[in-house]
């Protein structure tokens, strides 16, 4: 793997190495996680008076590392005196029982342990056990636009924006180049099937997997609706797949769990309260949602738009929900500590009565957080809606807010 560094992640973790903190990297496969490790690896191995044991439970040189005494054993015969030790471990969820191997290390102030995982409940459930509360996780997601830009080789462009929302922000894309669709969907096709298979199918021991991959199409192909068991059943049911709400549940959960897809829970405007009930759900990677659903189509490109807001306000460390205020629904409310924004996104806004719906919804909230409008109409005159800023989708995925 070709070294392409991913500052925004590495300098997460840098600022925590020595604090006697388990450094967790979470997130989708191959999003990208592998490539933060390997700078790092990289980076110590320069470092003087540094033992550096890396550990790539994807690669079948380390297939021998099946359980936790596997672990220690192989990290006790590689442990060097008088140097300070860097443990570094990708997809730690294929040792079992990991976490007790973890414990003989991480108490050494001469040790710093950083691992990745794609399966967010086996690890928060694991480590909390290990650790009560001393780790950090970092979730790591696919490639902004900026960076699609710079592995690629991309000048900023109307061309480029759409090979993004083609293809996603997969690093792995970048060997086989952008210019055949065939092979591109070859490789999302084997991305796909590795987080089916090894994330959900096996970890979560999931019998029906004819219904998994039906409930995950149906998820890509209402992106951004609200969604609940009973809608998805009566769903299932006309199309004489009959099961019940307590399996829709656990199948959603599960590939929640795996990264691939993002619930976002709706939150009472007027009473400051997290509903319970018709979240909506997010792909990681556009990508991918495209490949699931059989091929990005004409009609889709609202729910792409509204996907890469969403995964670049989360890649900008904000919380996100939806905003709900009667029959009123605002896109998303976005909170970072005591801050709070509210995005309304949308593809064009040609028509009249779209910028209403978008600018006039946010005008209704009656506070002075700020409210912008992301849409992929390069200019417009929003000056009749005082205080709502209107900013062109490109340059939102590059610049933030």
């Amino acid at each position: 793997m070709e070294l392409i560094a991913r500052p925004h992640y590495y300098s997460k973790v840098e600022k925590l190495l020595g604090k006697g903190i388990l450094i967790v990297l979470t997130g989708q496969r191959r999003v990208g996680k592998s490539y933060v490790m390997r700078e790092l690896v990289q980076k110590k191995q320069q470092q003087e008076n540094a033992c550096v044991i890396y550990i790539d439970k994807e690669k079948t040189a380390f297939d021998f590392i099946q359980t936790y005494k596997d672990l220690v054993t192989f990290v006790d015969e590689h442990m060097e005196a008088g140097k300070h030790t860097y443990i570094l471990i990708d997809e730690v969820q294929e040792i079992e029982d990991f976490e007790r191997g973890l414990r003989n290390y991480y108490d050494s102030s001469e040790i710093d342990i950083v691992i990745t995982g794609s399966n967010s409940d086996t690890l928060s459930s694991d480590l909390a056990t290990l650790l009560s509360g001393r780790y950090v996780e970092i979730f790591v997601q696919g490639l902004s636009y900026a960076e699609f830009l710079i592995f690629h080789h991309l000048e900023d462009n109307d061309d480029a924006l759409q090979k993004y929302i083609n293809y996603g922000g997969l690093p792995g894309l970048r060997p086989m180049g952008l210019d055949d669709p065939e092979v591109i969907r070859q490789y999302l096709q084997g991305v796909y099937n590795t987080i089916l298979v090894k994330d959900i199918v096996s970890r979560k021991k999931v019998r029906n997997v004819p219904f998994l991959e039906n409930l995950i199409r149906y998820v890509g192909d209402n992106i951004g609706k609200p969604l609940s068991a009973t809608n998805i059943q009566n769903y299932m049911n006309s199309n004489k797949n009959e099961v019940s709400k307590n399996l829709i549940l656990k199948y959603l959960r599960a590939i929640a769990e795996a990264y691939l897809v993002h619930n976002v829970t709706r939150y009472n405007l007027h009473g400051k309260k997290l509903l319970e009930s018709n979240d909506k759900y997010y792909f990681g990677d556009v990508g991918l949602r495209n490949f699931v659903v059989g091929g990005r189509r004409a009609n889709d490109i609202e729910k792409i738009v509204e996907s890469l807001v969403y995964q670049h306000l989360v890649r900008m460390g904000y919380k996100v929900a939806v905003g709900q205020m009667y029959a009123t629904e605002i896109d998303f409310v976005a909170t970072k500590g005591d801050d709070t924004i509210y995005v309304q996104a949308s593809y064009l806004i040609t028509e009249e009565s779209t910028f209403q719906r978008e600018f006039g919804n946010l005008q209704k909230i009656n506070d002075n957080y700020p409210k912008y409008v992301v849409s992929m109409t390069p200019f417009m005159d929003s000056s009749k809606y005082e205080g709502i800023i209107h900013i062109p989708l490109k340059d939102f995925l590059k610049n933030g807010i």
